[in-house]
């Protein structure tokens, strides 16, 4: 049974449970109402106990399971309407059978880590005798605005619930289909174990008026985290009063270092650009070393045959195939079967690179030069470095981190991938005996 939302009218809290039952908010009071009682029903769930937010994930998981078939459909709904998708985006916009299982497994995966929600993470006794801690709170209602990525709909609700915030979603048009389903799912987990639906909220109106109407639901929602391209995160950026915290694009970049063992580049770069280009961790620019540039380019001219090489001048004179590159293409996030290519004459050339254009996602070096990685580790200014290994590690499931509900390139609160501790804030408590300050 659904719990009531006290300091609710009825006819608000009536309208907002017959608008999350049918899958989504469409209008903007509605927008407003839903957002009103996702705070109220935060309250409940940041009181539970943790076993209680495992339980729901266990339920999550179970009806996604168990609603796959619906899923599936609802997705092919959205594929069959979308028009004008690039390859990248097609890809992230469809679910199939491993993708809703892969689903599945994250939520479950996520109701396995530990609970931080009231963790003691300091404390200390003051020479007057009060007792003080600082203790890990949920950050109350959390926004996420994502494009054409249903999986983000599963993923993001359960680090969110299980975290003990309520959460308010704003994806697509392309995937409001499969978004309505998935919340679907989650609302029936939540009833199922006696919690509040309203702490998930799904917002269906999709214009860019409703878009920003929802970055200023600053009186309800604590905080919102975009994920999409550059054009959203500049919307978020100019439009946005709600605090956010920047999931920003990915143009990452490989520099292969001089002496570098070209058999482990050729291996790395085919697969930070190969392996699923249309996501933020895939690497965009590649850098190369003038000693190695001519060998290196010969192996990855078969290597990285569907992709397509855009260079400066000695990379066109070293791989025939290759089209010049302009000063844009080395600030681009591709997100397709397209590379940025410029041969360096050192390190710090190569560094020099990154400062210029890297959006602060994810930097790799392939090196055998121990003093260059950690130049590399310490001058390079990003949410992740690597040192020989791929960038597309930089995933929280990949780095044992559990699901992310996304990549943070800002500094402030949290950077890099961001789970369950991201989503967290801390509250001091004091406590004593009647102290009094003199």
């Amino acid at each position: 049974m659904r719990q009531d939302l006290t300091n609710q009218d009825k006819p608000a809290q009536d309208k907002i449970a017959h608008e999350a039952d049918h899958g989504a908010v469409t209008d903007r009071d509605g927008l407003t109402r839903m957002a009103e009682a996702a705070r109220v029903a935060q309250r409940i769930l940041a009181t539970s106990a943790g076993a209680v937010r495992v339980r729901l994930l266990e339920a999550i998981a179970g009806a996604l399971e168990a609603d796959r078939a619906k899923i599936l459909t609802a997705n092919r709904l959205d594929l069959d309407s979308a028009h004008n998708l690039t390859a990248a985006q097609r890809d992230r916009l469809t679910l199939d059978e491993s993708r809703v299982g892969a689903m599945v497994d994250s939520v479950r995966a996520i109701s396995r880590q530990r609970d931080v929600v009231g963790e003691v993470i300091e404390g200390w006794v003051l020479a007057n005798g009060l007792r003080v801690r600082r203790i890990r709170v949920p950050l109350g209602v959390v926004g996420v605005i994502y494009e054409n990525r249903p999986n983000v709909t599963s993923d993001a609700s359960a680090l969110a619930l299980y975290a003990g915030n309520a959460i308010l979603l704003r994806g697509s048009s392309q995937a409001r289909h499969s978004n309505q389903a998935i919340v679907a799912s989650v609302r029936r987990a939540l009833a199922e174990v006696g919690l509040p639906i309203e702490l998930v909220g799904l917002a269906a109106e999709t214009s860019r008026e409703g878009a920003v109407a929802f970055m200023r639901l600053d009186t309800a929602m604590d905080v919102l985290i975009p994920r999409g391209g550059p054009e959203l995160i500049a919307t978020v950026r100019a439009q946005a009063t709600v605090p956010t915290i920047i999931d920003g694009d990915g143009n990452c970049h490989v520099y292969v270092d001089e002496g570098a063992d070209l058999a482990m580049a050729v291996t790395i770069i085919e697969n930070a650009k190969m392996q699923r280009p249309g996501v933020c961790n895939a690497m965009e620019t590649l850098l190369i070393h003038a000693s190695v540039a001519e060998s290196l380019l010969g192996l990855l001219d078969t290597a990285l045959a569907p992709v397509e090489l855009r260079g400066d001048a000695r990379t066109l004179r070293a791989c025939r195939r290759a089209v010049a590159a302009t000063e844009d293409d080395y600030a681009r996030e591709f997100l397709d079967l397209i590379l940025a290519v410029r041969v360096v004459d050192s390190l710090d050339e190569a560094i020099d690179h990154i400062r210029k254009y890297s959006s602060g996602h994810s930097e790799a070096i392939i090196t055998s030069d121990l003093a260059h990685a950690q130049r590399f580790e310490r001058e390079v200014d990003a949410a992740s470095v690597l040192v020989n290994a791929s960038t597309r590690f930089v995933d929280g499931g990949q780095l044992g981190m559990g699901a992310e509900i996304g990549i943070s390139t800002q500094k402030l609160h949290a950077r890099g991938p961001m789970g369950i501790t991201q989503l967290t804030t801390t509250k001091i408590v004091i406590e004593g005996e009647g102290q009094i300050r003199h």
